[in-house]
């Protein structure tokens, strides 16, 4: 990625998030997690009133919090082998992202933020979460790994399963 425009980098950023979503809701696993840096942090904050997040995985609650994307294989390999009884069968999802924005770092890797939803289907009935993201990405080759994931999930009243494939 050099020697390209700040309009070249973020049209890249959109069509790689849409690839990896479209990769999730296909349940292409393999290609989903190799979007992932090997050290790529993926955080779900709860909420600690209702305006604010916790923002330290470390010492407070999350929805769900990986260090690595070995906790993300973990959950395929649960998926894969039906470990996950939390997973079969599994829903049916649709991600929508919108507004995308992003800005070069001096390291040279992207803080890019999102909106998005995903609606899912499962045991006959259609829901939705939604809320926006913050990822920082950086180069790699013509393309993106993710350095880190954080969610904000603004509809957390969870009547069903949450899992990564739901964001």
């Amino acid at each position: 990625m050099t020697n390209v425009t700040q309009h070249e980098a973020l049209q890249s950023i959109e069509q790689f998030l849409y690839q990896q979503s479209e990769y999730c809701d296909r349940q292409q696993w393999d290609e989903y997690l190799a979007t992932f840096d090997e050290n790529a942090e993926f955080h779900i904050p709860q909420w600690d009133s209702e305006h604010v997040h916790t923002t330290d995985p470390k010492r407070e609650m999350s929805l769900i919090y990986y260090a690595t994307r070995a906790g993300l294989e973990d959950r395929v390999f649960r998926i894969r082998t039906g470990k996950s009884a939390a997973c079969t069968p599994m829903p049916r999802t649709l991600h929508l992202l919108s507004n995308v924005q992003g800005e070069k770092q001096a390291d040279g890797n992207w803080e890019v933020k999102v909106n998005w939803v995903t609606h899912f289907y499962r045991f006959g009935e259609s829901e939705a979460f939604f809320g926006r993201a913050e990822y920082t990405l950086r180069p790699d080759s013509d393309s993106w790994k993710v350095l880190r994931k954080q969610t904000i999930l603004l509809n957390d009243k969870i009547r069903h399963v949450l899992d990564f494939y739901h964001v």
